[in-house]
């Protein structure tokens, strides 16, 4: 971490109080009270000092005349880079989980860092989050926590949305693996196993976020209360059991993210499924637009349709979390002008209108690229979609840089 070249342009300050000092998102706040005035700043020298969003008065040219408190951000460099001085100090983390086999590679990321190169190039902007994972085990064995694709993503400025989630590969129906029962969970059968990953995880020592068994309120995972032999009140229980083995390892670079799906009709209550506020670092959502696509049918739904009982739910129950949205994407099938351009419309009030303006809470944005289910979930199925991507995400709302918060535990919310 360095000032880097911007020591060079501060200016000098006067003031009549202590200055204050803290770092947030990638900046070094400084805060002070008095006049201020202005010495070796050079004619026409740009200035790297960014007042405060707080500081700002609705119409007018930025501060209020009887302003006592000034607040000042100095761009702070992380890995080799500055934030940029004009980065929107409101954003949120973006970010993909991005398929391999659309733009013909065999594998997805980490593991082939090449998808993530061309949709990027579709969105015309770098991720901050790349979301990807593993289950607990293939074909029986064991799979180990893998710091070199961990480190793969770090290099890459971005931080990891993992999924870890106890399961097997391979199994059908994918519900019934009575092996992972909750109960075998919680009564340590797999205590040994989840030890040598927390360890691992440790020592690798870099913030990422886990996702931990997600979608549990559905009734297609191994982990559901409704499913697989398992009983009410068991989901809490066994994400608290590897919760705790966790903390006695000291891993404290893991940041956990607790995810259901949407809700509708026949989904568990959340509250059943909340582990607590001790146990929960972000909150997050699942949801989709699945419109009237041929594969599937249902009806189209706008993005307050899909999310906004979800998330007025989820804050109540977790009220000071923050939240993200941990998979998201709509079809092209089933709007109101029948596919001409709907998908492109979805996107672009959700990316410019609803998540700015209408989700304070959500504070990251994670899209679902992949075409799984027999879906036409990715920006490509439309020059109309891509570009309605490319274009939304554009705006410095989402951040392409998790700056210093990439080397912090628990992952704040940028900003914080």
């Amino acid at each position: 971490m360095s000032f880097r070249n911007h020591t060079s342009r501060l200016r000098l300050f006067w003031a009549t109080s202590i200055v204050i000092l803290s770092i947030t998102s990638g900046f070094l706040l400084i805060t002070y009270q008095a006049a201020v005035s202005s010495a070796n700043s050079g004619a026409g020298s740009p200035s790297p000092i960014i007042p405060s969003t707080g500081d700002r008065q609705p119409g007018s040219n930025g501060f209020s005349a009887a302003q006592q408190t000034t607040t000042i951000y100095l761009p702070l460099a992380v890995n080799g880079s500055a934030p940029s001085p004009n980065a929107d100090l409101n954003a949120i983390y973006w970010g993909a989980y991005v398929s391999g086999s659309i733009y013909g590679f065999s594998d997805v990321p980490p593991w082939d860092e090449r998808p993530i190169d061309v949709f990027e190039s579709h969105t015309g902007k770098k991720m901050s989050i790349l979301h990807w994972g593993q289950r607990w085990q293939k074909y029986g064995q064991d799979l180990p926590f893998d710091a070199s694709l961990m480190e793969k993503v770090r290099q890459r400025g971005e931080l990891s949305l993992f999924d870890w989630t106890s399961r097997d590969y391979d199994v059908n129906p994918e519900k019934d693996q009575p092996a992972f029962a909750l109960s075998k969970i919680i009564a340590g059968n797999y205590d040994d196993y989840i030890r040598q990953w927390a360890t691992a995880a440790k020592n690798w020592d870099h913030p990422f976020f886990l996702r931990f068994n997600h979608e549990m309120n559905g009734d297609w995972y191994p982990w559901s209360e409704q499913v697989n032999g398992n009983r009410p009140g068991q989901f809490v229980q066994a994400w608290r059991h590897v919760h705790d083995i966790f903390s006695q390892v000291g891993a404290s670079n893991v940041t956990w993210v607790w995810c259901p799906n949407i809700e509708y009709q026949g989904t568990t209550p959340l509250e059943e499924m909340y582990p607590g506020s001790a146990y929960v670092d972000w909150t997050c959502i699942d949801g989709y637009n699945w419109g009237s696509e041929p594969n599937h049918g249902g009806n189209w739904q706008s993005f307050d349709q899909v999310f906004r009982q979800t998330y007025d739910h989820i804050l109540k129950i977790a009220p000071d979390k923050p939240m993200m949205i941990g998979e998201v994407s709509s079809t092209e099938y089933g709007g109101p002008n029948d596919g001409a351009q709907d998908k492109a419309r979805w996107i672009r009030e959700a990316l410019t209108q609803k998540l700015p303006l209408e989700y304070p809470a959500i504070k990251a944005l994670v899209w679902f690229n992949v075409n799984a289910d027999n879906m036409d979930w990715v920006i490509e199925t439309s020059p109309g979609a891509q570009s309605a991507f490319k274009d939304g995400i554009s705006s410095s709302y989402y951040l392409d840089d998790p700056g210093i918060n990439l080397e912090r535990s628990p992952i704040p919310p940028p900003g914080k």
